[in-house]
């Protein structure tokens, strides 16, 4: 991978007061495909990030995402100097903040018991007052801030994945659609079980039996049942519904499972029929026959 090509990766800044979620905020990073470092020194990025090897090791990443704040005693006085510095190499640079009322704060940290990085300055109360202040300039800055006090760990992590968008063509959800056979066992990572075993069965048709939901034979067995058009249509119509209602949350992946007796039959030819739908619109989406080389 030519040095050109890395210096045009995006490098997400993930800064803000303490508790105000920027664990979250890395975590939904990494799950867009972003190579995430908590507490990263800010004389260590420029080398990190321009380092062959390293980025040879890591080709499918869509770029870096560091956490970066006060715990580094140089990120004050010296992250402007950083952001020059990586638009200069031709990074696209975005600078990310996460406050959250004081109150809640304060909540937050007597629920997890961590030491505030300003724990010297007196109270609880004075570190969080001290360390808005200090982070003011950087909020200043940031190319997004958010005020975290209200939102629910899946509001913010949806917040960030809309971030990550715009710096990569990695979607926020992985989907995957999987046939499989009951008497084989329900796939144990399905989120949503779909059983298809109310559809007429060509494995009754002895020059249907051998054959498998790829062919054409048994894809027009199924998909001429006038019950098979209603089911989609139905079907698909809720898949649309909810896929934007995981999104929201914030969730990673999406298994969806279709099921028939023996997965070779109406679960590969339905789960087919969804994919198709699905990836017009989704298309990280992918397509798993887990049980059609069972006879």
């Amino acid at each position: 991978m030519s040095d050109t090509y890395m210096q045009k990766r995006p490098i997400i800044i993930v800064t803000g007061t303490s508790g105000s979620g920027k664990s979250t905020a890395l975590a939904a990073f990494e799950d867009a495909g972003f190579y995430c470092i908590d507490n990263m020194p800010v004389r260590l990025v420029a080398l990190f990030t321009n380092q062959p090897d390293l980025d040879a090791q890591n080709e499918s990443i869509a770029g870096w995402a560091f956490g970066m704040d006060l715990r580094d005693r140089n990120f004050l006085p010296h992250y402007t100097g950083l952001l020059t510095e990586l638009r200069q190499n031709g990074h696209s640079v975005s600078l990310v903040f996460l406050d959250a009322d004081e109150q809640i704060l304060l909540r937050r940290y007597s629920q997890t018991r961590r030491h505030h990085p300003l724990g010297h300055c007196g109270s609880l109360h004075d570190a969080i007052r001290e360390e808005k202040r200090q982070l003011q300039p950087v909020r200043k800055q940031a190319d997004h801030a958010f005020d975290t006090s209200r939102f629910s760990v899946h509001e913010l992590k949806f917040a960030i994945l809309n971030i990550a968008r715009k710096h990569t063509a990695i979607s926020g959800m992985a989907i995957n659609v999987v046939s499989f056979g009951f008497k084989h066992g329900s796939p144990p990572e399905a989120d949503l079980v779909m059983d298809v075993r109310f559809l007429d069965n060509p494995y009754f048709i002895p020059e249907l039996k051998a054959l498998t939901g790829e062919t054409q034979e048994i894809q027009d067995f199924v998909l001429k049942d006038p019950e098979t058009g209603l089911f989609l249509d139905a079907y698909t119509k809720l898949i649309d519904h909810l896929i934007p209602l995981y999104q929201k949350e914030g969730k990673a992946y999406l298994t969806i499972a279709i099921g028939c007796t023996g997965g070779r039959h109406r679960s590969v030819v339905i789960a087919q029929k969804l994919y198709e739908h699905i990836k017009r619109t989704q298309p990280t989406v992918r397509l798993i026959h887990r049980d059609i080389q069972f006879s």
